[in-house]
């Protein structure tokens, strides 16, 4: 069975990739390079261009008509730079992804999983989320997920197609067997700035401080990369029993652990696997910031029979093992 995959080269597109060949498919990938990077795709069946090139995507289709399904990873996923440039998440996020659609349309590809965020929640509270949750996206890059969200689901009512949009709460980590990881080295979520802080033997920067959480730092639900892989190889494989084959269906499915970490959790756990301790500095929040969520993963459960496996000091300890094998293999990874 073979998936084509768009952002396949980035972190989290590349990592499924290894994970459906792990299981038997065969993936093909569509990224422009961007941000991912190529070393990613070697020996893998690659083709380099933009999604909404509808010529390049109707010769992918020529020549794999055997696709079964389409993973949709690329896009934009900075939220303060989507604040400052919201004209390009939304035309990145939102108008590629319909020229997209139109594209797999008429090459009669109609199962479609969709990348997605928990930032659809907007949750300002703190607390566990499940797809109930009311929907309140606070960025343009939440807009972004929010609205393609909806068009997936206008075209699932209108018959066209059947999608699931899996909302990712925090990814870490890398893949196990250390073939690829995350791509950018200068990362703006937390751990990466924990990691940074710590190479440096700078401060680390807690930012906000006053949020409704126990201990007043953001929570987030940290999943770790390969388990989030591996519910991308279960939506494929249950695709028809979860979004309908005769019957379109939209279906959101959360992928967490299912745990809320405080930054300051976070923060102990690094310090616990790297044995160090750093030095504090608490600010306010940036731009887009929120309190934060974290998961009730119960439909991936029962939908996709899916469970997270690794811990959160895992995903660091993956996360550092991977920082590690790149910089050694000075392989030009994008600042």
């Amino acid at each position: 069975m073979k998936v084509l995959i768009t952002g396949g080269a980035g972190y989290i597109g590349s990592t499924i990739a290894s994970a459906l060949v792990d299981h038997g498919l065969v993936p093909v990938i569509l990224d422009n390079l961007t941000t991912g990077r190529a070393d990613y795709v070697r020996d893998r069946l690659f083709y380099r261009g933009c999604i909404s090139d509808g010529a390049l995507v109707d010769q992918i289709f020529a020549e794999h008509p055997d696709i079964y399904a389409t993973i949709h990873c690329a896009g934009l996923i900075v939220v303060p730079e989507s604040v400052l440039q919201p004209l390009r998440y939304y035309r990145e996020n939102v108008a590629k992804t319909v020229q997209l659609v139109d594209h797999l349309l008429r090459n009669d590809c109609r199962r479609l999983v969709f990348s997605s965020s928990a930032a659809c929640y907007g949750a300002a509270s703190g607390e566990a989320v499940d797809e109930w949750s009311p929907t309140a996206p606070n960025s343009p890059y939440a807009q972004t997920k929010a609205m393609a969200e909806s068009i997936l689901s206008d075209l699932a009512a209108a018959g066209a197609l059947s999608a699931i949009s899996l909302r990712y709460f925090n990814p870490i980590g890398a893949d196990p067997q250390m073939r690829t990881g995350l791509q950018i080295r200068n990362p703006s979520h937390v751990l990466g700035n924990l990691i940074r802080a710590w190479e440096r033997g700078e401060r680390f920067t807690i930012t906000g401080i006053e949020w409704p959480t126990r201990d007043g730092s953001a929570i987030r639900d940290y999943v770790h990369i390969w388990d989030l892989a591996e519910a991308h190889v279960a939506a494929v494989r249950e695709f028809d029993a979860v979004a309908g084959k005769a019957n379109r269906v939209h279906q959101v499915i959360n992928l967490g652990s299912g745990r809320g970490t405080t930054v300051r959790e976070l923060l102990a756990a690094f310090e616990h696997v790297t044995g160090a301790r750093l030095t504090l500095r608490e600010d306010r929040p940036r731009p887009g910031d929120t309190a934060g969520s974290f998961s009730r993963n119960d439909l991936a459960q029962r939908l996709l029979g899916w469970r997270p496996k690794f811990t959160t000091e895992e995903g660091i300890r993956h996360s550092l093992e991977w920082r590690a094998i790149d910089g050694h293999l000075n392989l030009g990874a994008p600042a």
